[in-house]
This record gives structure tokens, sequence and C-alpha cells, in this order.
């Protein structure tokens, strides 16, 4: 039973779904945005905001749990050195979804999640 589970499951086993998602957040923190849909928004939303705050605190534990959840080095280098010291002041709130319409093939609809 899923009784009181309100994860999204974005129709995937767990491992791709894990998979998507740490891609997702990946790419979100290279780039600073990303178009894709409005659920997988949703998801890496607060995910990618634990992350940031996380990178405050710019230490060796904040390094070694990025690096935990990112792929590849380059992501945990962004965090650390460009997006934590950029919203050092705020509070949270980090990320902004503007909706862009329903895609074409399927009518899913498509959203621009980015940086503030």
């Amino acid at each position: 039973m899923r009784h009181r589970n309100v994860n999204k499951i974005l129709d995937r086993k767990a491992g791709p779904r894990k998979a998507l998602v740490r891609g997702l957040v990946e790419a979100l923190i290279i780039y600073e945005k990303i178009q894709t849909t409005n659920a997988r928004a949703e998801v890496i939303r607060p995910i990618v905001e634990k992350l940031v705050t996380i990178g405050k605190a710019n230490d060796l534990t904040a390094r070694r749990r990025l690096l935990d959840y990112l792929y590849t080095n380059n992501g945990v280098k962004k965090v650390l050195e460009v997006l934590s010291p950029r919203y050092a002041q705020r509070a949270g709130g980090y990320l902004r979804i503007n909706k862009i319409g329903p895609r074409q093939g399927d009518a899913a609809e498509m959203v621009l999640i980015s940086f503030v």
C-alpha cells in the first residue's frame, strides 16, 4: 500500500527514475536552466534547492555530500564556487519554473526551470 507516500514515480522503476532525476539535477546545476516537463521539474526542484543549501557550508563535509549525489566534479565545483556564494544571503527559493506550453508530440506541459 502507498499510504502517505507522496513521491512522484514518473512512470519508471526505481533505478531508472533515480538516474533520470540525478541527470536532470546535474544538467540544471551545470547549465543553470533546462527545458523539461512540469512533473520532472516539480521532482527536481526541492533536490536542487537542498544541494545549494548544503553547498553554502563550503566545507569538506558539504563537498562529500554533494559528491555522493552528483555524477561529476563539475557540478560540485559549480555549486560550491558559483551558486552557493550567489545565494548566500537568500534563505531559499533559488529556482523558478516558467510554463512554456504543451509539447507537440504528446501535449505534455513543458516548463523552463532556471535559477532566480
